[in-house]
C-alpha cells in the first residue's frame, strides 16, 4: 500500500504543475525489480542545458532495493560530454537544497544520473566501482540502479552515482584540501581555475597535463593556487630528476604510493580509455600530506568498449604509458609493489565475474524496457567496437574481455 500511495502522490504532483503534462503510461511499481525514480520539472520544462538548472520535484518507489523517497523539491540539469553530445538518452545532475539520503546512498546534495548509452550492458561503471570498493583508495563512488520517469514519460534505466566532490561522505579534504582533475581545455567551464606544468615552470618530458582545481573555489595566482601549483610542479621535477628512485628524497616523498598503484591497476585492468591522459583523472591532497590518486571515475568506455584507440583490445599496456606512470615503472621498487598488488586483484577475478552475472540478472527486465525505449541492442552507438543482437551477448563480450585482460596482465606484469 505504501508504494501505491507514493506512486499516486507522485502523479498528483505531476498534474499540479503549472503546465499540464501528458502521462504516457503508468507502470506497476517495481515490475523490473529495481527502484523507480519520478522526476518532474515545473511546467514540464525540458532539461536541455548543462548550465541552467530546472526546478521540480523527485520521488522514488524503492521496492526491495531501496527505501521509498517522498516527493521532494530538487533542481536538475544536463551533464556529461560525449553522452550529452552524441546520444538521445541524456545524463543528468540533480541537487537538493539540503543533504539527503537518496536511493539508500549516504546523505548529500548532488547526484548524477548516468545514462549508460554507449555501454549496452549498463554494467561497466558499476563493476569498476566494485573494484574500487576492494581497493585501498580512500573513496569510491557508491551507486544504485533505477528506472526513471521524466515528466510522466518512461526515460530508461540509469545508474545513479555519488558526484565526485568534496564532502565528509565523499572526498574528504578537511578545510584546506584540494581535489584536482586532469582534463582538457575545451572541456572547461568559463569560471574554472586551472594550471599547466609542462612548458611553464619545468620541462617535464612527456604529455603536458592541465589540472582543473575542482575544490576549493580559488582565484588564479592567489596563495592557495600557488601552493598546489608548486606542489605538483615540484613532484614532476623530482620525478624527472636523477634521484627520483631515492626512498626518502625521491618521488616517494611526494605521493601516496598505495593509492597510485590501486588507481593504476583498476584503470589498467579495465583499460579505461580516458584515464591514460585525457580526462576524469582525479587526485587529491591535503596540505602537509602526500598526493593521492583517486577517486576512480567514468568507465563506460572501458573494458574494450571503444573503437578509436588501442584500449579496445585486451592485450597491451595503456595507463602505463601515462607520463607519470611510465617514469614510476623505471623504479624496480615500484614495479615490485605493482606485482604484489596485482596478485590481489587476480585473486578477486571470480568475484568480479560473479558480480557481472548478478547485476546482469538484476537488470534482466529493466534492460529490456530500456532497449524498447532507446533501441540500443543490435544497433551501433558511438563508439562500440562490436554490435551484438542480444543483451547477454554484450555481457559475455564484457566477461570474456575482462578474463582475457587479466590473463594477459598476469604474464605482462610478472615479466616486468
Amino acid at each position: 500500500m505504501k508504494n501505491i500511495f507514493l506512486s499516486i502522490l507522485s502523479l498528483f504532483f505531476l498534474f499540479s504543475c503549472k503546465k499540464e503534462i501528458f502521462i504516457e503510461e503508468i507502470v506497476p511499481a517495481n515490475e523490473t525489480g529495481i527502484p523507480i525514480t519520478y522526476l518532474v520539472t515545473y511546467e514540464g520544462l525540458e532539461i536541455d542545458s548543462k548550465e541552467e538548472y530546472r526546478a521540480g520535484n523527485v520521488s522514488v518507489v524503492g521496492g526491495r532495493l531501496s527505501s521509498d523517497f517522498p516527493v521532494t523539491e530538487m533542481q536538475i540539469r544536463g551533464r556529461g560530454n560525449s553522452t550529452w553530445q552524441y546520444h538521445e538518452k541524456k545524463p543528468y545532475q540533480l541537487k537538493f537544497s539540503d543533504k539527503l539520503e537518496f536511493l539508500n546512498l549516504p546523505k548529500d546534495k548532488k547526484w548524477v544520473f548516468l545514462a549508460e548509452v554507449s555501454d549496452k550492458t549498463l554494467l561497466r561503471n558499476k563493476i569498476a566501482y566494485e573494484m574500487g570498493s576492494l581497493s585501498s583508495l580512500d573513496y569510491t563512488p557508491q551507486s544504485q540502479y533505477t528506472e526513471v520517469y521524466l515528466n510522466g514519460k518512461y526515460n530508461g534505466t540509469y545508474l545513479v552515482a555519488q558526484k565526485v566532490e568534496e564532502s565528509n561522505r565523499r572526498v574528504k579534504l578537511g578545510d584546506t584540501g584540494y581535489l584536482l582533475e586532469i582534463d582538457q581545455q575545451h572541456r572547461l567551464d568559463d569560471d574554472d581555475v586551472y594550471f599547466r606544468t609542462y612548458n611553464y615552470r619545468n620541462q617535464f618530458a612527456g604529455e603536458h597535463f592541465l589540472f582543473n582545481i575542482k575544490e576549493p573555489e580559488l582565484e588564479f595566482n592567489n596563495t592557495e593556487y600557488e601552493y598546489i601549483f608548486d606542489l605538483i610542479d615540484t613532484f614532476e621535477k623530482n620525478l624527472q630528476s636523477s634521484i627520483f628512485k631515492d626512498p626518502t628524497e625521491g618521488y616517494a616523498k611526494y605521493i601516496d604510493i598505495d593509492s597510485f598503484i590501486d588507481y593504476f591497476l583498476i584503470n589498467e585492468i579495465t583499460k579505461n580509455t580516458d584515464a591514460k591522459e585525457y580526462s576524469s583523472i582525479y587526485l587529491n591532497v591535503i596540505p602537509g600530506e602526500k598526493i593521492k590518486m583517486g577517486p576512480v571515475w567514468d568507465f563506460d568506455l572501458a573494458f574494450g568498449n571503444v573503437n578509436y584507440a588501442p584500449s579496445e583490445y585486451s592485450t597491451g599496456f595503456w595507463i602505463k604509458e601515462n607520463a607519470w606512470y611510465s617514469r614510476l615503472f623505471e623504479d624496480p621498487t615500484f614495479v615490485s609493489k605493482v606485482k604484489t598488488r596485482f596478485s590481489f586483484y587476480r585473486s578477486q577475478q571470480n568475484l568480479i565475474l560473479n558480480k557481472i552475472d548478478a547485476y546482469a540478472d538484476l537488470l534482466n527486465k529493466a534492460q529490456k524496457k530500456n532497449d524498447e525505449r532507446w533501441g540500443l541492442i543490435g544497433v551501433y552507438h558511438w563508439p562500440n567496437p562490436v554490435v551484438y543482437d542480444t543483451y547477454y551477448e554484450e555481457v559475455e563480450y564484457l566477461k570474456n574481455w575482462y578474463s582475457d585482460r587479466m590473463n594477459w596482465l598476469e604474464t605482462a606484469i610478472n615479466n616486468l
